[in-house]
């Protein structure tokens, strides 16, 4: 059978058996007129004062005031450019209201990712942008020069912000609000923590007690641990407004959310849980799922993997195919290589074990591999099976799993993934074995109903 494969930039079907069981979400419609509806969020926004009311009475306190507008990195099919996007409308209102070009700062909110490239930007972002004049800068989690300190949370993480962010007269956030399999979903307070946060702030935040927590998961907000100490960021920083938005499988907009953080942010939340969970008959034998556009390198495809496991059986087989965009790296940092190694080396329980120990030190990028190992809790290592056209046969020493690349001289994603059902079916020999697809990738959450 013919299913969507939404990561092959050649836009070719993905062929699967005909007795894959195909799973996807019922998201809602895109809207027929995102540019009026981005508007009317703007003039008429969740629990707080129009855009405009408030870039007026920001003005009025300061006539020279400063505006930051926090976008998301090209790890998030945020609608920045062309049509229907929510940058430009944004940089209008503030300019109608009074603000001017080199008053209004565009910060790409990074987090611990490496800073985005003049030539990634420019692809992200309107020209018109530009061409007015607004700046367009990275934040950077290991300048400590260009951070405050504003104390420490609850929970005791070191609250370091971007000073650039946190002296602008109005703060606004913007971002895509979707399935996040540690934060429960995307988008609001996350813009703030982990996006303009130090690498400091991490250790916590993403330390192996609360990655390892039970609640540190998708579509969950209530109780996850690490929404609660995200929010707890957001908060100590504040903001003045948000925009975020919801998107369908071709990134359309189908909701925009504007104004109050938390509540605006909340109310996309109800929207997605709504269809983001899928109710599957039962776990299959083989579950084959995709990176989605996250999934840029090694390191992002590891959310596939996670949302993979309520699909799969107990010692069954996964095969997720990507495409690694990432022109700097396609694997991930050099700390997340180092503790991925361990996991490929050493296997799931040992690497949380390690993880967990007192004369472990933090590193930076191991909250990523630990989400890679509770996969690996349900199936063995070699019962992986990944494929990324950049990553040649004979390339993947320390990844997990077996590169499917080397089953077959083919390289189109129909083949690679033909061949590793192939080589499950030989290794478990003449039994019947269930097939399943999860046509969304990373973004569903599939449970058995």
């Amino acid at each position: 059978m013919k299913v969507i494969n939404p990561i092959d930039p050649m836009k070719k079907e993905l062929i699967l058996p005909d007795t894959t069981a195909v799973y996807a979400m019922k998201a809602p419609p895109a809207l027929v007129n995102a540019d009026k509806a981005i508007m009317d969020a703007l003039n008429n926004p969740i629990e707080s004062e129009s855009l405009a009311a408030i870039a007026k009475a920001k003005l009025a306190v300061n006539k020279d005031a400063t505006a930051v507008i926090v976008i998301s990195d090209n790890t998030r099919p945020v609608p920045y450019k062309g049509e229907g996007n929510i940058l430009t409308p944004i940089i209008q209102v503030l300019f109608d209201a009074g603000f001017k070009a080199d008053r209004v700062t565009a910060l790409v909110s990074t987090g611990t990712h490496r800073p985005m490239t003049d030539e990634e930007l420019e692809a992200v972002i309107d020209p018109w942008v530009y061409e007015q004049g607004v700046r367009v800068v990275n934040h950077d989690c290991l300048d400590d020069d260009g951070l405050t300190y504003l104390g420490k949370t609850e929970r005791g993480s070191e609250v370091w912000i971007s000073s650039l962010y946190l002296q602008s007269d109005l703060k606004i956030l913007t971002g895509l609000v979707e399935s996040h399999f540690m934060a429960g979903v995307s988008g609001g307070r996350k813009s703030i923590c982990p996006g303009l946060i130090s690498e400091m702030g991490t250790f916590l935040f993403h330390g192996a007690p609360m990655m390892g927590h039970p609640d540190s998961r998708d579509l969950l907000l209530e109780g996850n641990p690490v929404h609660e100490e995200s929010l707890a960021f957001a908060k100590m920083a504040g903001s003045d407004f948000i925009v975020n938005v919801t998107l369908d499988h071709a990134f359309k907009i189908t909701g925009i959310y504007a104004g109050d953080m938390e509540a605006a942010h909340l109310a996309a939340f109800e929207m997605i849980r709504g269809y983001a969970k899928i109710p599957i008959e039962s776990e299959a034998d083989i579950v084959v799922t995709h990176a989605g556009f996250v999934g840029i390198n090694h390191y992002q495809s590891a959310k596939a993997a996670f949302a993979a496991i309520g699909a799969m059986k107990e010692n069954g087989y996964l095969i997720s195919i990507a495409n690694y965009t990432d022109k700097k790296d396609i694997v991930g940092s050099v700390n997340y290589k180092t503790v991925l190694a361990i996991l490929a080396n050493h296997g799931s329980k040992a690497l949380v074990k390690l993880l967990h120990s007192p004369d472990w030190p933090f590193t930076p990028d191991q909250w990523q591999v630990q989400k890679w190992a509770a996969a690996f809790d349900k199936i063995p290592l070699d019962h992986y099976y990944h494929y990324a056209p950049q990553i040649e046969a004979g390339r993947e020493a320390g990844l997990p799993g077996i590169n499917a690349a080397k089953l077959t001289d083919k390289r189109d994603y129909t083949s690679v993934v033909k061949a590793a059902i192939e080589d499950i079916y030989r290794r478990e020999g003449t039994r019947d074995l269930t097939i399943l697809y999860l046509s969304d990738g990373p973004y569903a959450i599939p449970y058995v109903k």
